[in-house]
């Protein structure tokens, strides 16, 4: 891997499928497909809704918090760092563009977990790291229709990487069916939205992807 030395501290669910939530307001078709991507073995799951309805935004959060904590799986929230410490949070994803990570870090405190979105770029990644980042999440790695308009990282920039001490993260367009070949880069996790939630079987799409490591 491209890691270096195992931190003592990093949690066991930065491992593996990171389940990432669509943007939607129908809690009643959401919930259900968290709990069964749970189900299918997804160790961390990321709150994302981009709504300005804050009580929406609260309710979901703490639905998926607590199926997280039944599955024993990570919660984080998408650029809200004011949600995260207000829920408890186990961390927050940040963009380029949302809260720099010495401010969340600050705010959230030394043991919250906070990845940074890094695109193509191995010196975003660099640069996260050395300002806490706990894991580099690079992408899009296929084309997404979650966001078609991300820059693409080659599947071979990650044999380019130098030795980081935190997970990889790939993301963006994997599915159950392009898994193995985005698993084969070495990453430590993949970061999979509509490939598990638009997924006729979520929970299986889950374990395929999963599966699919080996």
């Amino acid at each position: 891997m491209h890691n270096a030395t195992r931190q003592p501290s990093r949690p066991a669910w930065l491992d593996g499928l990171y389940a990432v939530t669509p943007d939607t307001s129908d809690s009643a078709w959401l919930l259900p497909r968290v709990a069964a991507v749970l189900d299918g073995g997804a160790s961390l799951v990321q709150y994302r809704n981009k709504s300005r309805d804050t009580a929406l935004r609260r309710e979901q959060a703490t639905a998926i918090q607590a199926l997280c904590r039944r599955h024993g799986a990570g919660f984080i929230v998408n650029d809200d760092v004011e949600l995260a410490a207000e829920l408890g949070a186990d961390g927050v994803h940040l963009g380029q563009s949302d809260t720099s990570l010495c401010v969340a870090r600050q705010r959230l405190g030394p043991h919250a977990v906070i990845g940074a979105t890094c695109h193509d770029q191995p010196a975003l990644a660099m640069q996260a790291v050395a300002n806490g980042a706990s894991y580099v999440a690079f992408g899009a790695l296929f084309p997404s229709r979650s966001k078609p308009e991300v820059v693409s990282a080659q599947l071979s920039l990650f044999a380019t990487l130098p030795p980081l001490p935190v997970p990889c993260v790939a993301i963006g367009g994997i599915t159950a069916a392009n898994a193995a070949l985005a698993w084969q880069t070495g990453v430590d996790m993949l970061a999979v939205i509509g490939g598990l939630f638009n997924a006729p079987a979520p929970d299986e799409a889950a374990r395929v992807i999963l599966a699919a490591r080996e």
